[in-house]
């Protein structure tokens, strides 16, 4: 006798892969997004992708637009008016009951980018700016520059995955080929 599926599992289906933010910053392109081979599939796959500035383009921003499901992002020093106009230059949001603030730079640093996080009543802030991959985890909130992707400028490559975790989220620093770097939780 054929089992048909209950009515809720037809309107709620299991989820069958977590939950998935991809954090990238400081693409310096003039055209594309410059995401390639792992690093496009986890853009194009995750619930979320947010950028912390720097396009540099319009054209930059509209593909990042096309690889990805939802694009949270701010613009950067280095932006053209053509992605300042589409962009603030930060921004709050929430993923698995986390905070976020996001903003590509403050002026005074680690100091400026803390007090930017507690005034909004972040967990984490996010930034972009010295394409160096960084995670400051005893800082109230926590800090993350998920470095260059695409132009790391003398440091090593990358972008970073936060996954919604018992408790917060569980974060990972990658080098565009998915190799890990580091680990760190929020």
């Amino acid at each position: 006798m054929r089992s048909w599926p209950s009515l809720e599992s037809v309107e709620n289906p299991p989820r069958l892969r977590p939950f998935v933010l991809v954090i990238l910053s400081d693409t310096h392109a003039h055209d594309g997004h410059e995401l390639t081979d792992h690093l496009r599939d986890v853009a194009r796959d995750a619930d979320r992708v947010v950028h912390a500035g720097d396009f540099t383009t319009g054209a930059v921003l509209d593909s990042f637009q096309s690889a990805t499901s939802r694009l949270d992002a701010v613009y950067g020093n280095a932006d053209d008016p053509a992605v300042r106009e589409r962009l603030p230059d930060e921004r709050v949001l929430e993923y698995a009951g986390i905070r976020i603030a996001v903003t590509h730079w403050k002026d005074g640093g680690a100091t400026a980018l803390s007090m930017f996080g507690r005034s909004v009543g972040a967990d984490l802030v996010v930034f972009g700016h010295t394409h160096r991959q960084q995670v400051v985890s005893d800082a109230e909130p926590v800090l993350l520059n998920p470095g260059s992707h695409a132009t790391p400028r003398g440091n090593r490559p990358g972008y970073a995955t936060l996954v919604a975790s018992e408790g917060g989220l569980a974060g990972t620093i990658r080098e565009p080929d998915g190799a890990v770097v580091d680990r760190f939780s929020v």
